[in-house]
């Protein structure tokens, strides 16, 4: 089995193609939500990718085919003064579970990181996907807490209406 990673080009007519396909595979998974994405998502998600000038993606290759995707975004620490990369999406389509396609695409959004002179790489877990974590936990990262007296960090959300 040979695994090859790749950061995206959004303006390459196979990656804008594998991007939300992949995407949408994550989302119509229980742990991405268990619905498909809209049309108007996966219709127009590179084109505005492609805006963002500190958006990056990743994806993973098994044997020539789309096996994985990672959706990246490029800001900063002000605890470090410097940049940071957090990982947004990251999918693995079941069949390609087990093979260390995520090891890779991380390796890969690692050394983008380094390479633009990042203090670390963030990203965010649903508390009972244990794969996931088992698999990030492999990779390095662990919970985030200034202080344990204080406690971990905890992401939330608020949704906005749209306009």
């Amino acid at each position: 089995m040979n695994i090859e990673t790749t950061k995206a080009d959004y303006f390459n007519e196979r990656h804008a193609k594998e991007i939300p396909m992949l995407l949408d595979r994550y989302a119509s998974d229980p742990m991405g939500g268990g619905k498909p994405l809209s049309d108007n998502v996966k219709n127009n998600l590179v084109r505005e990718l492609s805006k963002l000038p500190h958006a990056f993606s990743v994806i993973a290759y098994v044997d020539g085919q789309p096996a994985g995707l990672v959706n990246c975004f490029e800001a900063f620490s002000t605890f470090s003064c410097k940049p940071l990369i957090n990982i947004h999406d990251v999918v693995v389509v079941n069949e390609y579970r087990g093979h260390s396609v995520s090891q890779k695409m991380l390796e890969k959004v690692e050394e983008i990181a380094k390479s633009k002179g990042c203090c670390k790489v963030t990203l965010e877990v649903l508390g009972n996907n244990e794969i996931a974590k088992a698999a990030y936990s492999k990779f390095g990262f662990s919970g985030y807490e200034l202080d344990p007296k204080v406690g971990a960090a905890l992401f939330w959300q608020k949704k906005l209406k749209n306009i």
